[in-house]
């Protein structure tokens, strides 16, 4: 595609010819872009040159670096990371009775309800009543008992004999043996049945089948599940059948609650027992309740992802109510890590990336560790120190140059 300066005079004589009689202004565009040809050649060749003078990036492990002043680094946009604290971590949590303060009570023996003497929301002291049953076990523990106590009564007079016998010659000393075994045992019996009619609140000088339910610690009567005529039995805790395994009353103290709440893996690194927490109901919208995290637990639910965290919170003015959904906001003052655009990182596998400028030209990518987005921007727990900065326009062109080095 040469053109001499004979063939150029040539065509523009004929221009010249052909313009005169027509005229034509179509014919003078036509020369002027002939005339051009050569020098848009020339302009080409020049690109070209230029282009194969700028040399490739180099790919240096996880580091991409660009020749200096190549054109590609004016289309990376990088921004400072930003320390981030005092950021607060709010999670869903549900109210629960406070486990330490609360009794479920189940009957110990078998029978049929006479009297119930407790009702719901009524305070209650240990060993005050809630039910009479008339059971015929418990009369049958009664009975047992005080033939025990004959039995040691008799074991006693009989071990009195027998020594002051052996003391005179008049018995062996088998004799006394025997008697001091058999006392031994009747002391252990009286003792034991006894003792089992104390721990359920009757002794061996009453009698009858009344069996008086009563309430093992001081609280409110929270929920009910039992009603006069109804039969009861001893094994109804270990019926796996909800309705069964209903207990005939729930008392506890509800001033305290626990507040049960589920917190994502971003979150464990902030959450420490004895942290203080903030709840907040929509039934009690401008009312605030402070309490603290007492359990974190050691293991994930493998179908939700979530971690158990277990915190009390003070309800001493009665307002939360049991199985309640509630807020629950964890305040921060400390620094927690770095707030990156979301632009900035990208995911790899099960791993987070971003490429920092460790110079001008040079990115290196580095694994990160993350936390919650909150104000549209990510926490970055781990992987970056103050004062450095992301890539937040072109991670993902880096990306791709990193893998095309390793797959050449």
């Amino acid at each position: 595609m040469k053109m001499n300066l004979h063939s150029i005079n040539g065509v523009a004589a004929e221009v010249t010819r052909r313009n005169e009689r027509s005229a034509g202004a179509p014919l003078i565009l036509l020369l002027l872009l002939l005339l051009s040809a050569p020098v848009f050649l020339s302009g080409c060749h020049s690109e070209q040159a230029l282009a194969q003078t700028i040399a490739a990036p180099q790919v240096q492990g996880q580091k991409v670096v660009f020749p200096k002043d190549s054109p590609q680094v004016a289309s990376l946009l990088v921004e400072p990371v930003q320390a981030c604290s005092g950021s607060a971590i709010r999670l869903n949590g549900r109210l629960v009775w406070d486990e330490d303060v609360t009794v479920r009570v189940f009957t110990p023996f078998g029978g049929r309800v006479t009297k119930v003497l407790a009702a719901v929301g009524q305070t209650v002291s240990q060993g005050d009543p809630l039910a009479w049953i008339a059971s015929s076990d418990y009369g049958q523990a009664q009975a047992e008992a005080r033939k025990a106590a004959s039995d040691f009564l008799l074991a006693e007079r009989s071990l009195i004999r027998v020594r002051e016998l052996f003391e005179h010659g008049a018995a062996a000393q088998k004799d006394l043996q025997s008697a001091e075994a058999d006392f031994a045992r009747a002391t252990s019996e009286k003792e034991r049945a006894a003792a089992r009619l104390a721990f359920y609140g009757g002794n061996a000088n009453t009698i009858g089948d009344v069996y008086q339910l009563q309430s093992s610690l001081k609280g409110v009567v929270v929920d009910k599940s039992i009603n006069p005529g109804q039969e009861v039995r001893p094994d109804q805790m270990l019926a796996n059948a909800p309705p069964l395994f209903s207990p005939l009353f729930v008392i506890t103290d509800p001033s305290h609650l626990w507040v049960q709440m589920d917190a994502g893996e971003q979150d464990v690194p902030r959450l420490k027992p004895g942290q203080p927490i903030i709840v907040r109901s929509r039934a009690h919208p401008d009312e605030v309740f402070s309490g603290k995290i007492e359990v974190i637990s050691d293991f994930f639910d493998p179908s939700t992802r979530t971690i158990k965290v277990r915190g009390t919170v003070d309800n001493s003015k009665r307002l939360l109510k049991g199985e309640m959904f509630v807020s629950v906001e964890l305040p921060s003052s400390q620094h927690i890590g770095f707030d990156v655009p979301p632009k900035a990182v990208f995911l790899k596998g099960e791993k987070h990336y971003v490429f920092l400028e460790e110079g001008r030209g040079e990115y290196e990518r580095r694994e990160i560790k993350i936390g919650a987005e909150h104000e549209g921007k990510i926490l970055v727990i781990e992987g970056i120190e103050p004062g450095q900065r992301v890539v937040t326009n072109g991670c993902l062109l880096l990306e791709q140059m990193l893998q095309a080095d390793r797959g050449s």
